[in-house]
């Protein structure tokens, strides 16, 4: 998901001070060219962005305005912890507020855009959410210091009071804020030495864990607004569709039935005084549908013409050392074809948006992972002014990077116009899992060539797919080239004299495609990692040491392979119809090894015995939460690869709920065990990681307990027993 070769943030910032209007301190973060990739997120200049972080009243109330937003993964508090580092106060002081709308204050540097996803979010506020917290310090001891008469240098802070050392004075935070507001602003701030850390790298306790234990927490679907009426809707089945009929009256009948609404041919809502009504009279209103265009299409002709795309030569990721000639002259030629399939995202919270829109303004209360372009959304629908559109960015149930569509938002507010009151409209989950952006199908061909003693001299790599770049942020592209859709693929870590990658767009019809947590690289480490197994068995080697006979300059990655393989117990004794499988990774800034235990009963059936993570994440915000997105990421990854996929019949996807789209249950969960190497190299993202590694190590354990080699999932429609 990420745009490539961004310029770096300046450790020079320029911070702008204003007194509130109830008198306090609030800091503006400038950094100079923080969003080059996409235009749209230039301001005219493109050499400042503001953004605005750190706010503190005169009761001393801290308040964290944070750029990225809590979808599960804990950034909330690891932002918190950022701040809270540098300002010298405690992650219960603070309290956390998501930042409106506003793409030049709240840019996410790796993105380009006001976004969460892409496993992006730590590395983009790394120094600049420290820099707030430096500076917010800085000008309250400036102010301090003014007031005793005294050196700053004297002073010092402690859970947001500041002591002047030799005299015993105190004054909190408040006392000075507005005072501080008038301090000369620093050019700059000395950041902490990793050695003086007090939060960073402890294992914090995540802030929003209270009130989602106790209920207190409001997520989108929570929202509750004065005079509000609730309504549910039935979208067009295939893309391009329409709808014929429907029986208004009948569902006008149903007690509590307010209104039934069409918006255009793509979708129709019934909306009541409470969700039973909207949900009866829906059922009542019997929408039916032409399938149109695509009412013929299958995911059999769909993967027919992914075969024949994939038969031309893409554009080219990486072309170094003559990859074919080399294939050519070697003693031994190896090729496959891997299959991926369609995702969709599933999040246990089904999308739901409630909208308040009138005549000059409105009001919208969802969870979104992109603020700004649900804000145009609603907008673009209603008419308005961007600016004459607030937006309550509440908490998500889950996005897994379905939340970085506004689909949903635009379908509602095209509903919620037509009517004077609030209203909420949720999305069964019916509705939600057949209406989705799907994970890419991914077809991929892939060919190598070993010399005699089985080194690899040569490997090509063909990625046939959608392009979620070029439909989300086109300026992301390059020549034709989608950088997500190669990533894993054109940048493995291993040391291979001759590579070829190229990546062929095919947009398959009648499907809308998006992030799925990973994306490229979920797809990409699965066929790399297997086809490495693949030579291994050819070269009649061991997996992990063939592995790094090829890592010897890339020390992160060998030093993950070796302690993943050190913790799992590689090369001991396993009982019959069991066996191991290990996968090598760098993708989001982080390099990880896994190494999974399976046993695979005479019928097929696959029993995940454990699982073993290493992962290099470079400097650490807070341990704990890696350890959970390994773990989260990981049992997503498993479910995905041992059970689902989203086919077609008629244009219409036929998976419909967790019946027929499965998630693991806790009984088939393995046992995982995370090891962290801490060092002080630059931090690399962790929400995706996990995701990535499942599959490929589970392929290849299934392998070393069966003999079957599985190049397409999901694993358990392909395993034979025996």
């Amino acid at each position: 998901m990420r745009i490539n070769e961004l310029e770096a943030p300046s450790r020079r910032f320029l911070l702008k001070a204003s007194v509130l209007a109830g008198g306090g301190l609030l800091l503006g973060l400038r950094l100079p060219g923080l969003a080059r990739a996409q235009g749209a997120a230039a301001d005219a200049g493109g050499s400042f962005m503001p953004n605005a972080f750190v706010q503190i009243d005169t009761a001393g109330k801290i308040t964290l305005i944070a750029p990225h937003t809590e979808v599960g993964q804990g950034i909330d508090t690891a932002q918190a912890m950022l701040v809270g580092e540098e300002l010298e106060v405690g992650l219960d002081q603070i309290h956390v507020q998501p930042a409106p709308p506003d793409i030049k204050k709240y840019v996410d540097p790796n993105l380009g855009d006001q976004a969460t996803g892409g496993s992006t979010s730590i590395r983009s506020d790394w120094t600049r959410l420290r820099q707030a917290g430096a500076t917010a310090r800085v000008m309250l001891v400036g102010a301090a210091a003014k007031q005793w008469g005294v050196d700053p240098a004297t002073c010092h802070v402690e859970r947001g009071v500041i002591h002047h050392d030799e005299s015993g004075r105190t004054l909190g935070f408040g006392d000075v804020a507005s005072a501080a507001a008038g301090e000369p602003i620093p050019t700059e701030v000395k950041l902490k030495e990793q050695s003086e850390f007090k939060l960073l790298g402890t294992n914090a306790k995540r802030i929003d864990t209270p009130s989602k234990v106790d209920g207190t927490a409001v997520f989108g679907i929570d929202a509750k607004v004065p005079d509000m009426k609730f309504g549910t809707l039935a979208l067009v089945p295939t893309k391009g569709g329409r709808l014929v009929r429907m029986d208004e009256a009948a569902a006008r009948k149903v007690p509590g039935v307010r209104d039934v609404i069409r918006a255009g041919d793509e979708a129709v809502a019934v909306i009541g005084d409470h969700m039973w009504a909207a949900k009866q009279g829906l059922e009542a209103l019997a929408p039916v549908w032409d399938g149109g265009a695509n009412g013929a299409v299958t995911l059999t002709s769909l993967v027919a013409a992914m075969d024949k795309a994939s038969q031309k030569q893409g554009v080219v990721a990486k072309d170094e050392g003559g990859a074919a000639s080399a294939i050519d002259k070697a003693a031994t030629k190896l090729s496959a074809i891997y299959e991926l399939p369609f995702l969709s995202h599933s999040p246990m919270e089904p999308l739901n948006c409630t909208l308040h829109i009138q005549p000059d303004k409105a009001e919208i209360w969802v969870g979104t992972q992109v603020p700004v372009r649900a804000q145009k959304a609603v907008a673009d629908a209603a008419g308005l002014a961007p600016e004459a559109v607030t937006v309550n960015n509440l908490y998500m149930g889950g996005a897994f990077g379905r939340r970085l569509d506004v689909d949903s938002v635009e379908v509602a507010a095209k509903i919620a116009k037509q009517v004077s009151y609030p209203v909420k409209l949720v999305w069964t989950r019916e509705e939600d899992l057949r209406h989705d952006y799907y994970r890419p199908y991914y077809y991929d061909r892939v060919s190598a060539g070993l010399d005699g003693d089985g080194k690899l001299v040569g490997w090509t790599h063909r990625v046939t797919g959608s392009s979620v770049m070029a439909r989300w942020a086109p300026p992301g592209m390059k020549g034709g080239l989608d950088p997500d859709a190669v990533e894993g693929a054109a940048d493995t870590p291993y040391e291979v004299p001759a590579t070829f990658v190229d990546y062929v767009r095919h947009e398959s019809d009648g499907m809308n495609t998006g992030w799925w947590r990973g994306v490229g690289p979920t797809h990409n480490v699965f066929v790399t990692e297997s086809f490495m197994d693949e030579l291994a068995v050819a070269a009649k080697q061991d997996a992990v040491a063939y592995r790094r006979s090829m890592l010897g300059k890339n020390p992160r990655a060998l030093a993950v392979l070796n302690l993943a393989a050190e913790k799992s117990g590689w090369g001991s004794p396993l009982p019959p119809r069991c066996g191991r499988g290990v996968s090598v990774q760098f993708a989001f800034g982080s390099y990880v090894s896994c190494v999974m235990e399976v046993e695979v009963s005479p019928k097929g059936e696959i029993l995940l015995r454990k699982a073993t993570v290493a992962i290099d994440c470079g400097l650490t915000v807070n341990p704990d939460t890696v350890v959970a997105q390994i773990e989260g990421g990981l049992i997503l990854g498993l479910s995905t690869a041992m059970y689902n996929e989203i086919t077609l019949t008629g244009g219409a996807v036929d998976q419909s709920n967790f019946h027929d789209y499965r998630a693991m249950r806790i009984n088939e969960a393995p046992k995982i065990s995370v090891h962290q190497i801490r060092n002080s190299e630059a931090p690399g993202g962790v929400g995706e990681t996990g995701t990535a590694a499942a599959a490929p190590a589970l392929g290849n354990a299934i392998f070393a307990a069966t003999g079957q080699r599985l190049r397409k999932m999901p694993f358990a429609s392909g395993l034979r027993g025996a």
